[in-house]
């Protein structure tokens, strides 16, 4: 069939399923999951699968699910979507602590349940002959540091992050390629291609002192809140250090401040990310981190424990596949709407996979406010839900069209940055627990 008259029986399928698409997004919307949590949320998207009738895999990596279709000797490609929340206590339609999908994971899975029911109900994959996983995955916002580390000691998870743990467990070692895409406020423009971010680690830091009364004896004690922050204000005085081209960003909070107000803190907990445009840039930074956490404890003669953990990567942009999401966009009439740059220096896990694969990673309009805030909301159903699930859809089109000429065409001028083996071992290099004490 020619690729036209596939792609336009595609987007009549997605348009013909127009409610059931938006309403699994309000779903979702409505009972938000945090990572390694989202149990309802994938029951939610593999009963989809399942009425399709693909073959589900349900708990790949803790949660999330897999839907895999063809066997051909081809390249094979993954369409994905996020499962997982925040906490944003501020938010109107916050859940029991605080639960809110503002970073519009429901929107991704609406997505890709939409670009599948296009792609699998209008014949389009069989007459493809197409290889296509259409993954759901788990835990991307790197969050609730310590119930992660607590599934990492049970032997769980080994990574906080859901695409970390499928890439570690084979799930992409015979995937050549991957795509999804993302929410953002982006006015009256449709979409936004070009994604770069940051990449980051991440850091849990105990201050330990010692107890003593607050009004008493203060003398007797070691305050470990002091340690704290001092070494705050010394990561500040590293701020005029960091390189413009680097974008670094490093910012923390503090989980334990003490215990009670009439005794001096004997322990303070702090959890931080280190995020920086490439990955020596994010090592050299934490290395100017520590030095300015030891220097707090060491004034005031606490202990500190140091625990890093790996984080997410840069996300890498490959051009050609951008190329070909904007014709499909301008083919769905967006043409002008299109932003052709999109650097954002937020982190994402899919950036790991950018940079074993090639990857397209655009952005999507529908939504209005910052991601993560109070303000954040869905304001244009259609062009959340709908537009990416077709413009997915008919990218994919692209890809497989033709014995899936576009897609060898690609791999073949592709040269990973990383093997899977070389990603893997930088990842555990980052774990390091050090304690310093005076």
């Amino acid at each position: 069939m020619e690729i036209n008259k596939l792609k336009q029986r595609v987007i009549e399928e997605i348009d013909k399923n127009r409610d059931k698409i938006i309403n699994l997004g309000r779903d979702i919307y409505s009972e938000p999951e945090l990572g390694y949590e989202e149990v309802n949320t994938t029951k939610k998207v593999s009963k989809v699968f399942k009425e399709l009738g693909c073959n589900v895999e349900e708990n790949i990596a803790v949660t999330g699910c897999r839907a895999r279709i063809g066997s051909s000797n081809g390249p094979r490609l993954a369409i994905m979507g996020e499962l997982d929340c925040i906490r944003c206590y501020g938010h109107k339609d916050a859940k029991n602590g605080g639960k809110i999908h503002g970073c519009g994971h429901n929107i991704q899975v609406a997505g890709l349940i939409g670009s599948a029911i296009g792609l699998i109900n209008s014949g389009a994959l069989k007459e493809l002959n197409a290889n296509v996983d259409f993954m759901a995955t788990p835990s991307e916002e790197f969050i609730e540091i310590e119930f992660r580390e607590k599934l990492r000691k049970q032997g769980k998870i080994e990574f906080f992050g859901g695409k970390q743990e499928l890439i570690k467990k084979g799930y992409f070692d015979d995937v050549d390629m991957a795509m999804m895409f993302h929410a953002l406020d982006l006015g009256e423009n449709t979409g936004q291609i070009g994604t770069v971010s940051n990449g980051f680690m991440g850091k849990r830091v105990k201050f330990i002192g010692r107890e003593s009364h607050a009004g008493s004896a203060p003398e007797n004690g070691v305050n470990a809140l002091n340690a704290a922050m001092l070494a705050m204000n010394n990561i500040h005085a590293q701020r005029e250090t960091f390189k413009e081209e680097d974008k670094v960003r490093v910012h923390y909070i503090l989980t334990k401040g003490g215990d009670i107000v009439n005794v001096i803190p004997s322990e303070v907990v702090m959890e931080c990310y280190v995020r920086a445009r490439n990955i020596e840039a994010i090592v050299n930074t934490n290395k100017k981190v520590d030095r300015a956490i030891r220097a707090g404890a060491l004034a005031v003669g606490a202990t500190v424990e140091i625990v890093d953990i790996p984080g997410y990567l840069p996300i890498l942009n490959y051009k050609e596949l951008d190329n070909i999401y904007k014709n499909n966009l301008e083919e769905l009439g967006y043409k002008g709407k299109i932003v052709e740059t999109s650097d954002f220096t937020g982190s994402f896990d899919f950036g790991d996979l950018s940079q074993i694969m090639p990857t397209l990673h655009p952005m999507m309009g529908g939504i209005s406010g910052s991601l993560h805030s109070s303000d954040y909301k869905i304001v244009n159903e259609d062009n959340a839900y709908l537009i990416p699930a077709k413009a997915m859809a008919m990218t994919a089109i692209d890809l497989l069209y033709n014995h899936n000429e576009n897609m060898k065409d690609i791999l073949k001028e592709f040269k990973a940055p990383m093997s899977k083996d070389e990603y893997l071992n930088y990842l555990r290099s980052i774990r390091k627990e050090k304690v310093y004490t005076e």
